[in-house]
């Protein structure tokens, strides 16, 4: 295989292993505040007892995103070596910053896992508090490099390669910046809600549960089935905003997501389907008439700009039209299911039945999934640059032979960590089940 192959696909893998560790470190403070405050308000120890054991299954995963965050800090390094020396002139701001929000993580993790029941309501949110901030911004830091290599700002770069008039701040607030924040971070929130809605869930289409133990898990699920619904929605409002940045900045990811070859005004946005090269059109797509234009200029007559305004050799891979639809599909259904639960509950005042049970345990894969295609489909849509129009992959990529045994080494310690992970997980409840601390 390609040695720039085998370096994407690397990076890649480890990229992907490590986005569902962080993406449960962003979100899940934000569920402990809710149940915390919730705590505070009703003095529900149900509550206290969710943040309690969401706490300690955070503590285990933090372990793991930190370990996996270090294995992507590294690879980047040694797997793109000259795309390292642009980054360490012009964009190594966001980096140093997030060290410092990755230490008030820490910190206040600290306190809080240790030191809750010693704490005052209000102490132990303000603590949490400042652990999903923490979290949040370290997430942030970390897209805003990813935003900025889809559209570099802050520098010049001369024919020789030589980076000149460097602007720090203009590179950190490039422009994609707050659209690409946005979006990660309430994508985040909304993934780990539907993650623990999906345990909640299973847990209640148990049979032999008792009365109480339901009641506990019903209040997990509500919680979950009520922020994901508030974040489902507004990440879809954001994707609309995003439409419009790809529009304005990355044209050609944008064709490439819809499979629009020819630039066209009153753009219609294909749903489903394949890109065909061949054909020069979106496969058995149904169309909806107007619409990407709408998206992308809130006016059904933008015109927006085919691929067939470029060389070919600078398209993205035209299948990057699947990952957007399976992102932005998972997305929608993700928006009907919560909304359509809370309707069912406050509408038919009934206990949910058990195959929407079953719907709701699948909401939370099916976040992930949306995750690491939306992930996918942002890196895979720039190629092939590493920073766009400024730096190709193939000139960015290690040009060493070992990348093959790095990729079987790294593939083998990702697969034992997910092991461990799930072993510890399962072994720390099996031993400390919910019942128990209920009746204590």
């Amino acid at each position: 295989m390609d040695t720039v192959v085998m370096a994407r696909s690397l990076f890649g893998t480890s990229l992907g292993f490590h986005i569902i560790y962080a993406t449960i470190g962003v979100g899940v403070p934000v569920m402990i505040i809710i149940a915390e405050a919730l705590h505070w308000i009703t003095k529900d120890k149900d509550y206290a007892l969710l943040a309690t054991r969401w706490t300690k299954g955070f503590a285990v995963l933090l372990a793991v995103a930190i370990a996996s965050g270090t294995i992507v800090g590294v690879l980047i390094a040694l797997l793109f070596p000259s795309f390292m020396e642009i980054v360490g002139q012009v964009i190594s701001l966001p980096f140093q910053m997030e060290i410092f929000a990755f230490l008030i993580e820490a910190v206040f993790m600290s306190i809080y896992l240790y030191a809750a029941d010693r704490l005052p309501p209000a102490l132990r949110i303000l603590s949490i508090f400042f652990v999903a901030i923490g979290a949040t911004t370290s997430a942030i830091m970390i897209t805003d490099v990813h935003a900025w290599m889809n559209t570099p700002a802050g520098f010049d770069i001369t024919p020789g390669g030589e980076v000149t008039n460097i602007d720090p701040w203009a590179a950190f607030f490039n422009p994609s910046f707050g659209i690409t924040a946005l979006h990660v971070t309430l994508s985040a929130y909304m993934t780990v809600a539907f993650l623990i809605g999906s345990i909640a869930a299973l847990r209640l289409l148990k049979r032999n549960l008792s009365t109480r133990e339901r009641s506990y898990h019903r209040k997990a699920l509500m919680i979950s089935l009520y922020f994901g619904a508030a974040m489902s929605l507004t990440t879809a409002l954001n994707g609309h905003e995003t439409a419009q940045m790809l529009h304005e900045y990355l044209p050609r990811k944008l064709a490439a997501a819809e499979g629009l070859f020819e630039t066209t005004r009153y753009a219609p946005l294909s749903i489903g389907g394949y890109t065909s090269l061949e054909d020069k059109e979106v496969k058995y797509a149904v169309e909806i008439p107007y619409a990407l234009s709408f998206l992308a200029g809130n006016r059904f007559d933008t015109e927006v700009k085919g691929l067939n305004e470029y060389p070919e050799e600078l398209w993205p891979p035209l299948y990057i039209h699947i990952l957007f639809n399976i992102m932005v599909g998972v997305g929608s259904l993700l928006i009907v299911l919560s909304l359509f639960a809370i309707g069912w509950k406050h509408l038919l005042k009934k206990e949910f039945p058990g195959w929407l049970l079953a719907l709701l345990v699948v909401g939370g894969p099916l976040a992930i999934i949306a995750i690491e295609t939306g992930w996918c489909f942002s890196c895979i849509g720039r190629q092939p640059w590493t920073i766009n129009d400024v730096l190709r992959t193939d000139a960015a990529a290690t040009k060493s032979a070992s990348v093959g045994t790095l990729f079987i080494l790294f593939l083998s310690l990702y697969l034992t960590l997910l092991f461990v992970t799930a072993f510890v997980l399962r072994f720390y409840f099996k031993r400390h089940p919910v019942e128990n601390e209920l009746t204590s």
